[in-house]
């Protein structure tokens, strides 16, 4: 995630090309660290984003792959009001995580980002992130707009060290992106000023506590 818009889920504010204006946590202070990670599985994209248009990005653990993701190191408290912004419910709500820490998944509710994964651990703690409850082959891609794509590939740029056709390159073989966006479509759209962009594609048919892998016990790829 950018960490930009990191601070609108803690501090309240609308994101650049998105449409909802977040209410932010009541603690609205930075986290503590962030680090680059590899996860298990794969991002991919479904379903209508209100916010963004086009498709939302979601994990599914248990396919094939790794995934490319940037770990905040925050209290139970600004990890709910996150997550509870996500679910459209109220942010002062503390989630309850002694079911994903001991089983690796919680399902709070049927919706999107309603299901809780906890896919390893770093530095003794747990990793934990939400998600939908259906894997990659249950639902239909959607292809993401260009405001998204260039939301993601600001955070993999600035997470991973990326290049601009690196991250080009893995957003547009994503599943619900494959066959819709090629890699010199979402290069041209990094390389445009931000906007609103058009939901369909041109193609159709904080501070740093280091990088690196850390082992995922117990599951294959590294978190």
């Amino acid at each position: 995630m950018d960490a930009r818009r990191l601070t609108y889920y803690l501090a309240g504010g609308r994101h650049p090309g998105g449409t909802r204006t977040y209410p932010g946590c009541a603690d609205p202070r930075p986290p503590e660290r962030s680090c680059a990670v590899l996860l298990p599985g794969i991002v991919y994209f479904a379903t209508e984003s209100p916010v963004w248009g086009g498709g939302r990005a979601f994990y599914d653990p248990d396919a094939e792959g790794e995934t490319p993701a940037r770990a905040y190191l925050v209290p139970v408290a600004q990890f709910s009001g996150i997550a509870a912004q996500e679910m459209y419910e109220d942010p002062g709500r503390e989630v309850d995580l002694r079911e994903v820490l001991t089983h690796g998944r919680a399902r709070l509710g049927p919706g999107r980002y309603e299901t809780l994964v906890c896919p390893g651990f770093l530095d003794g703690l747990p990793v934990v992130t939400f998600t939908a409850p259906w894997a990659v082959g249950e639902v239909a891609g959607t292809p993401p707009s260009p405001a998204y794509l260039r939301h993601l590939a600001s955070g993999l740029m600035e997470a991973h060290g990326w290049t601009a056709g690196q991250a080009a390159g893995y957003l547009a073989g994503r599943p619900g992106a494959k066959g819709h966006w090629t890699p010199e479509d979402v290069a041209d759209v990094l390389r445009r000023p931000a906007s609103p962009g058009a939901v369909t594609p041109p193609s159709a048919p904080l501070p740093e506590a280091g990088g690196g892998r850390r082992e995922n016990p117990g599951r294959r790829g590294t978190v």
